[in-house]
Parts: structure tokens; C-alpha cells; sequence
């Protein structure tokens, strides 16, 4: 075998226990019982020494260095420089940091689950305190190596090639225009009447009707299964995606259209090239890229009128209810285009949804660059609740800064994607209409034309070209976020 042969066969060796491990994780979250977390954490740090250790074998040093002689195709020089990044990335890190963020992480985030419920701040600060400790650890080394800030180390995981200089523009651009545009929105909202779900709405009917809009959206189900979680997500690999979601019976709102969310995760991931499959170059290109696709099938096709249509009459099919017209088209379109200024982000509308990312984006970017400590993290989050949404969060920890699991196992430099993805998802439709009948393929109930458009400019690219060569090939220009405003202004005014 040549080097190059050598590199991409250790690295589906890699992908191989990856999997494994994507698998425990998704059932440490969504099946297993309580009792089983302290084991399962020792054998998922076990297992994530084991990949580390695989990661930074000696020989592959020489390895790099005889495949950069060779003679490679394009997509074996971008393979190359995927499978280069990532065993430098890996590299920096010891082995017994890897190992104690990894038991710190879960040890966090499983009690985390009834902390959070409890509102107690005092327990999960605990807990807390040794997953900052080492990610900014972690983050130290990683700035060091690259010559960057601790944030933008971390920030460089999820979005190569992205800073906070870029984001702070971006994000200053984004809170010059978006509070007045809230404001607008909610008052001209504030004449329209709607019918909110209120009765009992089963959870095996929800489910039911998920997986009709799972259908609808050509969920590959050999290939993936529908779950349950205390918060929403997609995990699983390419070739078995496990995507959750969670149930109110009180209301199937915001299930439904996590759904519809994490099944944009789920078609990326089954989508990604086969022929690069267990190799950095047939993954997802960054976490940008990655909500692009949840954001574009749950905002962009998700809550437009002619999509807005199917789900009114699909949830009229399986629900049983004395008031028909709370599954009425116009019903739903008030209901998935309202605005309201609110604590919980998973459930923030489309409009205050980039409030909730920018707050905690400039939290996460002081606290790993050393500028605040976690315990200021509280009143800090009170501050800027009350400065962008109006809201008090004093005392309120689960409606606060306990709400989102991330930073539960030091996710840290994660949240930015979520805005990112959302500006990608605005610029990609309106390209996108250019060429396809977007709203004449959602009506007739076959999203092929859309789903094609989505393969062959985003999924089957893999992580071959860079985020703006991506964005740039798919859409003439690298990412542009006043095609998402130009969007939340017709939308909603």
C-alpha cells in the first residue's frame, strides 16, 4: 500500500470505534437507565483513550510525509489535508486530558438532567467547574499550537477558518437591526388571533405523525430510527442515523418541528459521500454547514406556507379534536410564524432564535478567553437576557444558563453554528429559486427537486472544499447575511 492508502485505511479503523462510540452516547441519552452512567462513562473514556492513542501513532508522521510526495488526484489532496488536520488536531492534546474531559463531560451532563429540573445552580456548578477548568485547558494548549486565542482555538473545532473578529462583525451587524425588527414583528402580531393547541395530545400519536413527515421529507429509515430525549438531537453515523426528539402532551408544536429540524441533520448526514466513508473528507464540512441543514429544512421549507399546509393536514389526520380549526392552514401558519420574546432557546422562534445564539456566543468567547469565571456566568446571562429579549433570568437558572446541554461537556465555541447555519440556509434558498420550483415541489409533496438541488451543491461534497469554496460553488459567493435578513423581512413584515 502506498502512504495515502496507509493513512485512509487507519483512519476507517478510527471511523470504526467512532461509531461505536456514537452509538453508546445516543443510548447513554436516549435508553439507558440512570444507574448505568458511571460505568457507561469509564467505558466511552476508555474508548475515546483508545481512539486518541490511534490517532497519534508514531509512523503516521511518516506516513504524511511520504503521501505529500505523492503524485494525488484533487480529491486525494483534499482528503489529505482533512486527514492532516484532523491528526494534528488530535495530537496536541495528552492523553489524560482527553480521558478526564471525557468523565467530567458525562459525569456533568447526566446529573445535569435533574439538576436542571430542580433549578439547582449550586450542584451543577459543581460539576461545571472541572469542565471549564479543562476546556480552557484544552483550549490553552490548542492557541498555543495554532497561534490563536483560546476562543478561536476552540471556535477552529467546529468552524475551521472562522474567528471572533469575523463573528464579532457579523454578529454586531445582525444586533444593529434585529431588536427593532422583533419589535416591529410582535406588534404587528399583536391584532392576530390563533388557536393554540391546549388538550391531550399523546405521545404515540405524535410520534405517529413524525414519521409521516419524516416520510415526506425522504428520510432513508433502513438507514436511521426516530427516538426520544431529553433534549433534541441527531447522532448516530452516516450509514445509521439516530436523530430524537422530545413530547409536550400538552401541545405537539415544538416536537414536531424538532423533528423536522433533526431530520435536516439526519438527510445531510445520509447524504454524505459513500466513497470517502470512515475518512475526514466524507464528513460533515463544519457545524455551519451542519445546521445550514437542519435550519434549511425546519425554517426555510419548514415553516413556508405551501410546507405549513402538509403539516396542518397531516396533524388533522391523526389527531382527533372537537375544534377543526385549530388544524386549518392559516392556524398554523400564526402558530410556526409567531414571535414572542422567551426564556428557552430550543423553542425560540425564527426571529429571536440569533438572540439567543449572540448571548451566549459572547458569554462562551469571555469565559474560555479568561476574561470572566464561570460563577459570573449566572448574573452575566441575566444581564444580556434582559439587554436583548427584555427577559429577567434572576434565580432562574433552568430557564437560564442550565437550559442548554452543550456546555455540559465543554462544547464550547458550538453555539455560533446555529446563526451561521441559518444565514447559510437563507443564502442557499434564494440561490437555490433561482433554478428549482421550491414551492411547486412542496406542494405536489415530492421534495425531490429540492432534495437534489441540496445533494449535489452541499451533502455530496463531503468536507472536500473549504466552507467558503462550499458556499461559494453552491451559490456564487461566500456567505452574504443579508440574504437572511432580506428573508426575516419578507417573512414576517
Amino acid at each position: 500500500m502506498s502512504a495515502f492508502e496507509k493513512l485512509v485505511s487507519h483512519s476507517q479503523k478510527i471511523a470504526h470505534f467512532n461509531h461505536l462510540a456514537a452509538i453508546c452516547g445516543w443510548d447513554q441519552a436516549s435508553m439507558m437507565p440512570s444507574g448505568g452512567n458511571q460505568a457507561r462513562s469509564e467505558a466511552m473514556a476508555e474508548l475515546s483513550v483508545h481512539v486518541h492513542s490511534l490517532h497519534t501513532q508514531p509512523q503516521l508522521a511518516d506516513w504524511f510525509a511520504e503521501a505529500e510526495q505523492q503524485s494525488l488526484t484533487n480529491e486525494q489532496t483534499a482528503s489529505l489535508r482533512e486527514l492532516k488536520r484532523q491528526w494534528q488536531q488530535a495530537n496536541l492534546l495528552p492523553e489524560a486530558l482527553v480521558q478526564a474531559k471525557s468523565l467530567a463531560g458525562s459525569k456533568c451532563e447526566h446529573a445535569w438532567r435533574t439538576q436542571r429540573k430542580e433549578n439547582d445552580w449550586q450542584g451543577f456548578e459543581k460539576n461545571w467547574a472541572e469542565v471549564v477548568k479543562l476546556s480552557q485547558e484544552e483550549a490553552q494548549i490548542r492557541a498555543e499550537a495554532n497561534n490563536l486565542t483560546p476562543y478561536d482555538a476552540m471556535l477552529d473545532i467546529y468552524e475551521p477558518g472562522t474567528t471572533t473578529t469575523s463573528l464579532d462583525t457579523l454578529f454586531s451587524d445582525v444586533k444593529s437591526w434585529l431588536p427593532e425588527l422583533i419589535d416591529q414583528v410582535i406588534d404587528k402580531q399583536s391584532n392576530e388571533s390563533f388557536i393554540e393547541p391546549n388538550g391531550q395530545f399523546a405521545t404515540e400519536t405524535q410520534k405517529a405523525l413524525g414519521l409521516e413527515v419524516m416520510k415526506l421529507l425522504q428520510f432513508d429509515f433502513n438507514h436511521g430510527r426516530l427516538d426520544e430525549s431529553v433534549h433534541p438531537f441527531c447522532g448516530g453515523v452516516p450509514s445509521d442515523v439516530r436523530i430524537t426528539t422530545r413530547y409536550n402532551d400538552n401541545e405537539f408544536v415544538q416536537s414536531l418541528m424538532g423533528i423536522v429540524h433533526e431530520t435536516g441533520h439526519a438527510r445531510y448526514e445520509q447524504g454524505l459521500p459513500k466513497s470517502l466513508a470512515g475518512t475526514p473528507a466524507g464528513e460533515a464540512r463544519s457545524m455551519g454547514i451542519h445546521e445550514s441543514q437542519s435550519l434549511f429544512f425546519e425554517m426555510q421549507v419548514g415553516r413556508s406556507d405551501t410546507f405549513i399546509a402538509h403539516l396542518a393536514r397531516l396533524a388533522g389526520q391523526h389527531f382527533n379534536t372537537a375544534n377543526p380549526e385549530l388544524f386549518s392552514q392559516h392556524n398554523f401558519q400564526k402558530l410556526y410564524t409567531r414571535v414572542k420574546k422567551d426564556f428557552i432557546r430550543v423553542d425560540a422562534d425564527e426571529l429571536t432564535y440569533p438572540a439567543h445564539v449572540i448571548m451566549r456566543y459572547e458569554i462562551e468567547r469571555d469565559l474560555i478567553n479568561g476574561n470572566i469565571k464561570h460563577t459570573d456566568v449566572p448574573e452575566l446571562w441575566n444581564v444580556k437576557m434582559q439587554q436583548y429579549l427584555g427577559l429577567s433570568t434572576e434565580g432562574n437558572y433552568k430557564n437560564g444558563c442550565m437550559q442548554d446541554i452543550h456546555w455540559t461537556d465543554g462544547a464550547f465555541g458550538y453555539f455560533p453554528s446555529y446563526t451561521l447555519g441559518a444565514m447559510y440556509a437563507a443564502q442557499y434558498m434564494a440561490v437555490m429559486k433561482n433554478t428549482v420550483d421550491v414551492d411547486g415541489a412542496i406542494r405536489s409533496g415530492d421534495l425531490s427537486p429540492i432534495f437534489t438541488w441540496l445533494s449535489d451543491n452541499i451533502w455530496s461534497k463531503g468536507s472536500l472544499l473549504t466552507t467558503d469554496e462550499l458556499v461559494k460553488q453552491a451559490t456564487g459567493e461566500t456567505l452574504n447575511a443579508q440574504y437572511f435578513q432580506d428573508h426575516l423581512r419578507s417573512r414576517y413584515l
